[in-house]
Formats: C-alpha cells, sequence, structure tokens
C-alpha cells in the first residue's frame, strides 16, 4: 500500500528551490548595482566621501539576505525527531517505516507485559502490583495515541511528518516505562527463586485448560452442524489453535521441570515463561468459541424486534414518498428495505443461512442508517435506544474476535491491521459511554458503533493478508510454529531483517519494552532438534 505521505505531497514544496533562485539573484543584483553606482561616480569625478553612504547601505542588504539564507539552511538541517540524536533530517519514507516498526513492536510489548502481569497478580495479588500495572496502562495510553494519530494520517489529517514524530515520540515514551519497570516486576515475581512453585501453578493452569477443550470441541461441532462456514468463520480454527498452543506448552512444561531437576534454574524459567504465554493464548482461543456463541444466541434473540421495527420504519418512510424533505432516492431505499426484510424472515436460522443472525442485524441496522440519510432523520428516542443495542451486539462480536485473532496471530500482523483494531475499539468504547459523562446522544452513539464494526471488519482481513504473507514457521523438526505466529517466542531475525535465523531465536517475551522483553534469551532451546517433534507428554 502506498504510504499516506506520497499520497499526498504539500504542492509548496515545489516552491523551495525558486526562493533560493531568488535570494541568490537578489544578491547579485544588489551588487551589480553597487558596482553600476561606484563605476558612475568615477566618470563624475565623484569624491570617496559621497559615496559612503549608499555602498554601506547596499552592503547591509547583501550581508542581510546571505544571512537569512544561511539560518534557513542550518535550521532545516538541524532539524530532528523526538528523542533523535544526531542533528539530521529524517526522510519521510524512513519515518514511515520507523513509525510502523513501533507501532507492532510497542503493541507487542503492552499486549505481552498484560499477560504476564494478569498472572501475577492472581499470585500476588494487585496491590502488590500496583506500580508495574501503571506503568502498562500508562505504555497503553501512549499506544492508543500513537494509533490514532496513525489513523488520522491514513485518513488523510493532519501533516505527515508531525504526526510520524508524535507516533515515534509516543512509542518510545511507552517503551521506556515499561523497560524502566522490568527489572522491578522481575524482582517482586522472583521466577528464579520460586520456579518450581510458580510451574505447579502452570501446569495447574494447563490441565484445566486441556480439561475444557472438550467442551470447545462440542461447542464447534454444534456451531458447524447448525450454521454454514461463512457464519461461524471468525472462531473455525480455534480449536486446533487451541491444541497446537498446549502441544507447545506440554514440551515447554516438561522442559522446565527437567531443566530444575538438573538443578538448571535458567533454561528451566525460560522454558516456563514460554509455557505460561502459550496457555495464555489457549485461552483466548477456548474463550472465544463460547463468547461466539453466546454473540449469535443474543443476535438470534434481537431479530423479531429489529425487522417489526423495520418494517415500522419503512411503512413511516413510504408515507415520505414525494416530499420536499426526502432524498430522491427514498424509493429505492425502501425497496432495498423491504428485499433486506424478506430475505431475513424467510432465511432459516440455522442451516442453509446466508448471513447467519450476527450479518443479519448488521444488514437490518443498513437499511434503517439509509432511511435516516434518505428521509434527513436524526434517530432519537426509545426505537434509536434499542437500534444502539443491537449494533452493539453485532459490534462487540466482531471487535472481540478480531481483537483475538491479531493477539494469537501477532508475531506476523503489521500495524495497519493493528491500526484499525484499535481505532475499532475507541469508537466501541465510545459508543457504549452511555452512564457516564460525557453522555453520546443516541445518534452518535449508534454512528460509532457501526463504524466500530467496519473497523474491525478492516482490522481481521488486514491480518489474515499479513499471516498469509509472512508464511509458515512450520517445518521439519520444527515444534514451535504456532508459538512464533503467536508471538509467544521472538522471532527477531526476522523483524530485524539481519538474517535466516532460526524461528523463536529471540526467546520468550516478558514484561518490559522493547530493549527488555527478551531478557530471557535462550532461543536455543527452541530450536529444531531432529526430523521429528518432541512427543506430546502431559505435565
Amino acid at each position: 500500500m502506498t504510504p499516506p505521505h506520497r499520497r499526498r505531497r504539500p504542492r509548496r514544496a515545489a516552491a523551495y528551490p525558486a526562493v533560493r533562485r531568488a535570494s541568490v539573484l537578489g544578491g547579485a543584483v544588489l551588487v551589480a548595482v553597487a558596482l553600476a553606482v561606484a563605476a558612475g561616480a568615477a566618470r563624475n569625478r565623484t569624491s570617496t566621501g559621497d559615496l559612503v553612504l549608499p555602498l554601506v547601505a547596499v552592503l547591509a542588504a547583501v550581508a542581510a539576505t546571505a544571512y537569512a539564507s544561511v539560518r534557513r539552511r542550518r535550521r532545516v538541517a538541524t532539524r530532528t525527531t523526538p528523542g533523535g540524536g544526531a542533528p539530521t533530517v529524517v526522510s519521510l519514507d524512513e519515518l514511515d517505516r520507523r513509525a510502523g516498526r513501533l507501532l507492532v513492536e510497542t503493541d507487542d510489548c503492552v499486549r505481552t507485559s498484560r499477560e504476564e502481569l494478569r498472572s501475577t497478580a492472581a499470585q500476588l495479588g494487585n496491590e502488590a502490583v500496583e506500580v508495574y500495572a501503571e506503568a502498562v496502562e500508562f505504555a497503553a495510553s501512549e499506544l492508543t495515541a500513537a494509533f490514532r494519530a496513525r489513523q488520522r494520517l491514513d485518513d488523510g489529517e493532519g501533516e505527515t511528518r508531525v504526526l510520524l514524530e508524535e507516533i515515534v515520540a509516543r512509542c518510545g515514551a511507552a517503551g521506556r516505562r515499561l523497560d524502566a519497570e522490568a527489572p522491578g516486576f522481575d524482582q517482586i515475581r522472583a521466577l528464579e527463586r520460586t520456579a518450581r512453585d510458580a510451574l505447579e501453578r502452570a501446569e495447574a493452569r494447563f490441565r484445566e485448560l486441556a480439561g475444557r477443550m472438550a467442551d470447545t470441541d462440542g461447542t464447534l461441532a454444534a456451531l458447524r452442524e447448525r450454521y454454514p462456514l461463512t457464519v461461524y468463520l471468525p472462531v473455525a480454527g480455534h480449536d486446533e489453535q487451541a491444541k497446537d498452543r498446549l502441544v507447545f506448552a506440554t514440551t515447554a512444561l516438561n522442559g522446565s521441570r527437567q531443566a530444575l531437576d538438573r538443578g538448571e534454574t535458567g533454561p528451566a524459567v525460560v522454558q516456563l515463561r514460554a509455557a505460561e504465554a502459550a496457555v495464555d493464548q489457549a485461552t483466548i482461543l477456548v474463550a472465544g468459541v463460547a463468547r461466539f456463541s453466546s454473540d449469535l444466541t443474543a443476535a438470534t434473540e434481537q431479530l423479531p424486534a429489529a425487522l417489526t421495527d423495520t418494517e415500522s420504519d419503512l411503512r413511516e418512510a413510504h408515507e415520505h414518498l414525494g416530499a420536499e424533505s426526502a432524498r430522491g432516492d427514498l424509493q429505492g431505499r425502501i425497496a432495498h428495505g423491504a428485499s433486506v426484510v424478506a430475505e431475513v424472515r424467510e432465511e432459516p436460522v440455522g442451516v442453509g443461512a446466508t448471513y447467519g443472525p450476527v450479518g443479519a442485524l448488521r444488514r437490518i441496522e443498513e437499511v434503517a442508517a439509509g432511511l435516516d440519510r434518505a428521509l434527513h432523520r436524526v434517530p432519537d428516542g426509545s426505537r434509536a435506544l434499542r437500534r444502539l443495542q443491537r449494533v452493539l451486539v453485532v459490534a462487540r462480536s466482531t471487535v472481540r474476535t478480531a481483537s483475538d485473532y491479531v493477539t494469537t496471530h501477532r508475531g506476523a500482523v503489521g500495524h495497519e491491521a493493528r491500526t484499525r483494531l484499535s481505532e475499532a475499539e475507541r469508537r466501541l468504547r465510545a459508543a457504549e459511554n452511555t452512564d457516564a459523562p460525557p453522555t453520546p446522544v443516541p445518534a452518535d452513539a449508534l454512528a460509532d458503533a457501526r463504524e466500530a464494526d467496519t473497523l474491525a471488519r478492516q482490522a481481521r482481513q488486514l491480518a489474515e493478508r499479513d499471516v498469509r504473507a509472512y508464511g509458515t514457521p512450520y517445518g521439519d523438526g520444527l515444534w514451535t510454529g504456532g508459538a512464533v505466529l503467536g508471538g509467544i517466542l521472538l522471532d527477531e531475525h526476522r523483524r530485524r531483517g539481519d538474517g535466516p535465523g532460526h524461528p523463536g531465536d529471540g526467546g520468550p517475551a516478558s514484561y518490559g519494552g522493547p530493549g527488555t522483553r527478551g531478557r530471557r534469551d535462550e532461543g536455543e532451546l527452541f530450536r529444531p532438534t531432529g526430523p521429528e517433534s518432541p512427543p506430546p507428554e502431559g505435565p
């Protein structure tokens, strides 16, 4: 995709060479005038004293012009980006690449830090990790603002360099805060000292989650029996991916226990961290299946009232045909809305359904929004609030499934998908904010909810594109493919582009910023060991 700054170069930039040429030409003209004055004076035998003031004025003008030109060039040459070092001008292309890389890196740091913080808080209590939780929230706030700047840039708003430098500055601040707190976090967690206890807790979580896999398989089997693939596609592969993470966790937990038995605390902690992160992602995948099934049930319950309200809207709109206030496309929107309502009423809820209950609610809201525009109508009152509740069912489902996908594939997902997801989450929060001031009016909340749904679908599509472009990290003897794809193991060589290396060479990610998240670097523990993958033995 063409970077936004390339799509909209400022036209005034073309004038800069002309300005420089004008400055040089002006100086040359002044010098020529001075010489002419001196020559004329010599021909007319004018005294030297009479020429002093004109010559001084001319030379002063030349000096002022030259000084202004030098000063302008010096300002350009010494312009720096926030947090930068050497005085240099960074090209927009390079700044754009740097901003994109930092968005991905910082987002990974925040996600990983939250995951490890959650398990630590469950062990030590919220009060013990309060400082580190505040650091994560600060980093998340800066990251959200950076993503907002990126979204504005993609939308063609603001000045390109200013927005890119804001992204770099905010990501830098977020990363530095997490890096600063990482040593203290390691001290309170003390994995090297409490490795056996932490391992037992991780094994208990593993066993509990493995016991839930049967329910997940059953839920997905019910969805497959009731709906076509297009309906449950957002969670279609969750069961297999969850099992992949659990197989990896099995091997890592076994390796950690064996290392402890040998007295090798360092390698034991490294494999323990990898196992914890794998169980976290498997939990997300398993929970996502159950939640999506609940979303379909909630949408099915909302459909009858949605159809009734839309039919009422269509009757009211029909009464406005020919009115001066109505747009010319009202007739077409009424016809389209009537066909959508008829299709949804005739379509079976289960097998044979084209859109499913969530998709049906989305189509019904599109009809209502189209009628609003054609009638120049602002939705309000109880009917608008009912519409909002239905659209929120759709938006929440779409945003959450997109977030789960990005989280469990973050080793491959780029900044575009993450930017759309962040904006979708922001718009969803705005739509849900109906109880705390400032309370949005129903029309604004409806617009936010619809936009959140649209942005989340875009985020999912972009993320899937990135995963396809990334390729498969699996191979002969390589049992870490899902962990690399999920960002559990850092694929630093590929990220930096400094050599092929092996997937997962960066070791497991931990709480911290870009400078500290890979501090438990034992990547050789996760390299291929032979043509066969390690056998999955239960911990």
